[in-house]
């Protein structure tokens, strides 16, 4: 009988065994001030579902990209990839993401950045964090170049005056901030302008593009004027570090600058601010009486996030899905941002938590997200960046006629579209 018992047992326990499933998620967050958040909601993962393990692989934003896209077209993807947005469309165009549209009806209306996500009107993939830039406003330097150091510049033409102040106190010091040609993050500087001023990248309708538009030329020119006038260049490490020591009155940036300067226990007075806009429709001048910078002076922020998608080679369709419900969890959110200091998680109800409503920094982050655009979700976005940046390259760096420049991007935009219609 006691034998029979022990061998009932052992099979349960083999049968036990057996029905574990490992699921594999490639994931991005490797620095060692969130890597562990990530392993321990992993582990918290598993030991709600004790049939599901989940091996992590660490991608790097070098490479990242690249590993994907071999993994995908040779067969061995993992369950769960986490993903930028604007390699979400090339990677459902090419039939690589599981369609989640009928999953995530139910609670779809809790979060944000649905959009960013959505290829010809299907859903490709669940939005995580979010992320978007701000103006980071050096008081110190305001205050030492004569204007008020509580100064925001509402408009492009206060941005160019508070700038140039700071520029003339001389001596290593400079009114801005300006990018280097650096490859996937030029344009994430530059069309932030062409969106405040009115332009577009695409038509309304997606057919056509208009980046050479008289709004999106004249986002160009500025661009340039106030690189000419007064910048720093540098890239964004170079650009950061400048302005922590107190050498840039005005630089863009994203929430990783309030989690350094955190960490550094930096002592650097600073504000943030919402983009300066130019309505074209307006001009520079205030409208009397109408006191809404949002309503009038549009600045607008490049809207972009971490995404949680299921390839269509997994084999574990539920049990990826299931992992993605939890690490996007309104609590689970709220305990990664608090970790990585991140401002814009995708859950409006963890939007509501304590640690984002308390603190004023992470509330412009917050408003700037509402006045934010992001590029078409197009699978040729990644070569429409390039001809975008190799024109901005080509005005900022050598001079270049801006309409000409960007004539000729929208052109080659216009033949790769064609052709891969």
């Amino acid at each position: 009988m006691r034998i029979t018992t022990a061998l009932i047992a052992l099979g349960l326990g083999v049968t036990s065994a057996r029905a574990q499933t490992t699921i594999e998620w490639w994931q991005f967050w490797t620095d060692p001030s969130i890597k562990p958040t990530i392993e321990a909601m992993v582990q918290d993962f598993e030991r709600e579902n004790p049939d599901i393990r989940v091996k992590l692989t660490d991608l790097t934003w070098a490479n990242g990209h690249e590993k994907i896209a071999i993994a995908v077209a040779s067969g061995t993807a993992p369950d769960v990839l986490e993903l930028g947005s604007d390699w979400i469309a090339q990677f459902a165009a090419e039939g690589q993401l599981a369609d989640i549209s009928d999953d995530i009806a139910l609670d779809s209306a809790g979060f944000n950045g649905w959009s960013l996500a959505t290829y010809r009107g299907r859903v490709y993939a669940r939005p995580w964090i979010l992320g978007t830039r701000v103006l980071f406003i050096n008081q110190d330097l305001l205050k030492r170049a004569g204007l008020d150091e509580n100064t925001v510049p509402v408009t492009w033409g206060e941005l160019m005056a508070a700038a140039q102040a700071i520029s003339k106190l001389g001596r290593g010091v400079y009114g801005w901030g300006s990018n280097i040609a650096e490859k996937h993050r030029l344009y994430k500087k530059f069309l932030p302008f062409v969106w405040s001023n009115g332009g577009q990248i695409l038509s309304d309708d997606g057919e056509f593009c208009v980046i050479s538009s008289t709004r999106a030329v004249g986002a160009l020119k500025f661009y340039k004027s106030l690189q000419d006038c007064c910048s720093f260049v540098d890239d964004q490490r170079g650009l950061e570090d400048a302005f922590l020591d107190n050498k840039i009155g005005f630089i863009i940036s994203g929430d990783w600058l309030l989690k350094r300067i955190q960490q550094e226990k930096r002592s650097i007075r600073f504000a943030t601010s919402i983009l300066p806009g130019n309505n074209p429709n307006l001009g520079e001048e205030r409208t009397p009486g109408v006191r809404s910078i949002a309503e009038v002076y549009p600045g607008k922020s490049f809207l972009g996030g971490e995404f949680l998608a299921v390839t269509t080679s997994s084999t574990h369709r539920a049990e990826a899905l299931k992992l993605i419900a939890y690490i996007t969890r309104p609590e689970n959110q709220v305990r990664f941002c608090k970790a990585n200091y991140s401002a814009n998680p995708s859950s409006r109800n963890a939007q509501q938590d304590a640690f984002f409503q308390e603190n004023p920094h992470l509330q412009t982050f917050g408003r700037q997200m509402r006045l934010s655009s992001h590029p078409p979700v197009d699978p040729d976005w990644v070569f429409m960046e390039d001809e975008i940046e190799k024109a901005v390259e080509d005005v900022v760096f050598n001079d270049a006629a801006p309409g000409e420049a960007l004539r000729r991007a929208q052109i080659r935009i216009t033949e790769l579209r064609t052709k891969a219609k």
